[in-house]
């Protein structure tokens, strides 16, 4: 699924956030928990605002110069890109993006503005990856993300799921466990 996830692109309208996966239960809370993981979070959404596609990658932290490379990578030229005010979804700030900033503050007002999608979606994969998994290791999240964006973007293709499964299954050639074990850092 990773494989399969790391070549698509998202185009025309797209919400973005910063999320992060796992940590510490004791200690520092919040961004500078110990063994979290960031990852980027965008949602394609449609014309009415309903969401078509999700992309959910993991960088090695939230400066310009990484969110630049997941843009280039990413995103196609073009695009709208709304994002909250993070500093480092500046690098939206080019002419090959128009970019809205949204900045909220915080508390109840924050929940009122049209940025709900990449929320939504970022509760569910939370809860879906916390719900599946004992405990959440670093070097894995980006299999686990993998899974839930794969999941997502065939959603309204439930019959066909199962096959696509299986003809990959197939096509792919055996893999030895010591291969199986290792982890992408950043995939």
């Amino acid at each position: 699924m990773l494989e399969r996830n790391q070549g698509e692109t998202l185009v025309e309208c797209i919400e973005i956030d910063d999320a992060y996966l796992g940590g510490e239960r004791s200690g520092k809370p919040g961004r500078g928990a110990e063994h979290k993981v960031p990852f980027v979070a965008a949602v394609q959404i449609d014309e009415e605002g309903h969401p078509q596609r999700v992309q959910l990658r993991r960088v090695s932290g939230f400066t310009r110069t990484e969110v630049h490379r997941y843009a280039q990578l990413a995103i196609i030229p073009g695009s709208q890109v709304i994002s909250d005010g993070v500093g480092c979804f500046r690098a939206f700030d080019t002419p090959l993006y128009t970019h809205e900033r949204l900045i909220t503050g915080g508390g109840r007002a924050s929940a009122q503005i049209p940025f709900n999608w990449v929320n939504t979606v970022l509760g569910n994969v939370k809860n879906a990856i916390t719900g599946s998994y004992h405990a959440i290791r670093g070097h894995h999240a980006p299999r686990y993300l993998a899974e839930f964006e794969y999941r997502f973007n065939r959603r309204y293709d439930l019959t066909a799921m199962i096959p696509r499964l299986l003809t990959v299954a197939v096509r792919t050639p055996p893999m030895p466990y010591r291969l199986l074990k290792l982890a992408e850092p950043y995939a």
